[in-house]
């Protein structure tokens, strides 16, 4: 049966035109000798059956003509809303409007009589939108949006009856095309059991999703709970696996709240939605009076973070945005990516090494940024622990660099993008980081005039290049194991969009001298993380996918430190923001240290440079491993220059 009204609908498709005009004129046609039987209480003597046949010949073509004018053969006959209506409606009336004319300026003149024309307008308007309406809704039931049948559509139970799940169930009703029936809602609040939404029950509890009954019913869940705990949310994720039930969930709280998408788009749960964040709300005015109309320079502009930072200061309307990324590659998705977002006319793509000092002054003396946004940095951990001087240079060195020429052109604002790991450091990128910090602050303290340099520090963000979850993901699909260095280490996390965020309004709140701390929210133990993306995947921990304990690497901690003992708390004016002051180091003698340092690079080991950082960051608890080859102890480097330029050199076009 299926497949023979899927064939009369491609039949139909094709000869379009010719089966509107026989629907309009049967409509037409049927429509009037109905009108004069009611009229006439279904007892139309002779002489009326007369009139009724001679007013077809010239009411029918009528008709048709309209429709044809309001542009009713244009539409397709299986799509029919609310503008087809109207049309339909505005032809009808019309029609009826020209017969009504032709009756009074004619004095009958083979017309129908006035109440058959009224009766026939509604009969006339009633047949053709109910004929289009009975198509259409035939095609979202039971058409795929692909054209296919569709037959087998899913069962589905909503967790959620609030205004969300409500939505969703409505939107799911209205177009059955989306292949799925909800059947019932399940939900937390006593208040609503037993009770019917939308005609639907709600069951109960999200716990009776558990019994065979109602397993055996549904096909799938859908989530309808953006508000809920990240708690609650595990609690109903664990309940879903143990009842074996696939499951979606709708978009976020502020997404809805957008307008950026509708409730009934669907997506699967993601790792961000069970790390219990509350959303940040950004003061939107302050940030584009920051940033509108100034030039701005990001460095490491191809990065996780250096992108994103594009991104959103694209969208606050800067005069210049100026992006120096070493990897051309990498500055070439992300120049194309603002391109696509509409901001070709502000984007200045700059291949460019921080530590090239002269390179960063002839950028500078062309392009007098007056923001600058440090977030070019080495922060793999392992990796740097083998070769620190790589990490010295590029974090440490490569932000004097950047600092004193942005002294040099009074810039307004440096922010320098720091790390967590830079707090009481065991590894020698956080070292490194907090290198760069103290020599912000000396700069700071020894030119307190036009240029506030500021330091953000957050922890690890979501789905950054070398971030665990990416490689969790892998080693999910590669079937396991998936690697975890310890039982207890933990982990602050964030999103990129979060973290950048946070970073723009700090740059609001600077004074210059100071360090910001985002709230990072609860320290998330890496293990559970393993365990809830295995649950996500659709597998068991420790029995589909097994955990490994692999043990610490070097320069890891087990947990991570949100102050120095030395640094004094102080509150912002945005909730999600603390100030840390402390004492800031003598630029003479931090500048000293550097230089010393910055010899030793060509003939020190890797031990030895450790040593000689811990000199500069007291609070340093090296990882020394003397037992390496001495090929991975040696770092043979060219040497860096951290005197002072005597002249600023002549710009050179980029």
């Amino acid at each position: 049966m299926n497949s023979i009204i899927e064939r009369i609908l491609k039949f139909a498709l094709r000869w379009r035109t010719t089966l509107l005009t026989a629907h309009y004129a049967v409509a037409a046609l049927l429509s009037l000798g109905l009108a004069y039987q009611i009229r006439f209480d279904f007892q139309m003597d002779r002489a009326y059956e007369l009139q009724y046949y001679q007013a077809l010949l010239w009411i029918v073509p009528l008709k048709v003509g309209m429709l044809t004018f309001f542009g009713q053969f244009h539409s397709l006959l299986s799509y029919f809303s609310i503008p087809d209506l109207k049309r339909t409606v505005y032809a009808c009336f019309s029609a009826s409007a020209v017969i009504l004319i032709h009756r009074i300026a004619f004095t009958g003149g083979g017309a129908p009589p006035r109440g058959v024309i009224l009766a026939d307008l509604v009969l006339f308007v009633t047949v053709i939108a109910g004929g289009r309406l009975l198509i259409r809704l035939y095609r979202e039931k039971y058409v795929a949006a692909n054209g296919r049948h569709r037959s087998n559509q899913k069962r589905v139970g909503i967790i959620g009856a609030g205004d969300v799940g409500a939505s969703l169930a409505r939107e799911l009703m209205t177009k059955p095309g989306f292949g799925l029936v909800p059947v019932a809602f399940f939900d937390d609040n006593p208040a609503l059991w037993n009770s019917r939404v939308h005609n639907l029950p709600v069951a109960g509890r999200p716990e009776l999703l558990t019994q065979e009954r109602l397993r055996i019913q549904l096909d799938e869940v859908i989530i309808a709970m953006p508000g809920a705990s990240a708690q609650r949310l595990r609690e109903v994720i664990h309940l879903l696996h143990q009842a074996h039930l696939h499951f979606e969930t709708v978009p976020s709280l502020q997404q809805l709240a957008t307008g950026a998408v509708k409730v009934s788009q669907l997506r699967a749960v993601e790792i961000q939605d069970l790390l219990g964040r509350d959303g940040v709300q950004l003061e939107s005015d302050a940030v584009q009076q920051f940033i509108a109309g100034r030039k701005v320079l990001v460095t490491g502009a191809g990065g996780s973070i250096g992108s994103e930072l594009c991104r959103q200061i694209s969208t606050f309307c800067p005069q210049q945005l100026i992006l120096v990324e070493q990897c051309e590659v990498l500055l070439f998705q992300v120049e194309q990516e603002l391109i696509e977002l509409g901001a070709e006319r502000i984007v200045v793509p700059l291949v460019g090494d921080v530590l090239d000092e002269e390179r960063m002054r002839s950028i500078f003396e062309r392009f007098k940024p007056e923001i600058v946004f440090h977030a070019a940095a080495h922060k793999h951990v392992p990796m740097m622990e083998n070769q620190p001087s790589e990490a010295i240079k590029n974090n440490a060195f490569g932000t004097a660099v950047l600092a004193r020429t942005s002294r040099d052109f009074d810039v307004a604002v440096f922010v320098l993008i720091s790390t967590d790991k830079a707090i009481n450091p065991t590894s020698v990128m956080g070292a490194t980081k907090r290198m760069a910090e103290q020599f912000m602050q000396a700069l700071h303290a020894a030119n307190p005039g036009v240029t506030r340099f500021v330091a953000v520090r957050f922890g690890n963000v979501l789905g950054s290049s070398g971030s665990v979850i990416p490689i969790f993901r892998k080693q999910i699909e590669m079937g396991g194991p998936v690697k975890v260095t310890h039982p207890d280490v933990t982990r602050y996390f964030m999103t990129i969009p979060e973290a950048v965020g946070l970073v723009l309004q700090s740059s609001t709140l600077a004074t210059g001298g100071e360090i910001f701390v985002l709230d990072m929210g609860q320290a998330i133990k890496i293990a559970d993380l393993a365990r809830q993306m295995i649950e996500l995947s659709g597998l068991r921990p420790g029995e589909d996918i097994s955990i490994e304990f692999t043990g610490l690497r070097p320069g890891e901690k087990l947990y991570e430190e949100l102050q120095h003992t030395n640094e004094n708390h102080v509150t912002t004016s945005h909730p999600k923001i603390m100030r840390f002051v402390g004492k800031a180091p003598i630029l003479e003698e931090i500048q000293a240290k550097f230089a010393g340092l910055g010899i030793s690079l060509v003939q020190a080991n890797a031990v030895e440079l450790k040593r000689m950082i811990k000199a500069i960051v007291p609070e340093y608890q090296p990882y020394e491993d003397t037992q390496l080859p001495p090929e991975q102890l040696r770092n043979v480097q060219s040497p860096v220059s951290l005197r002072e330029p005597k002249e600023e050199p002549v710009g050179v076009s980029p």
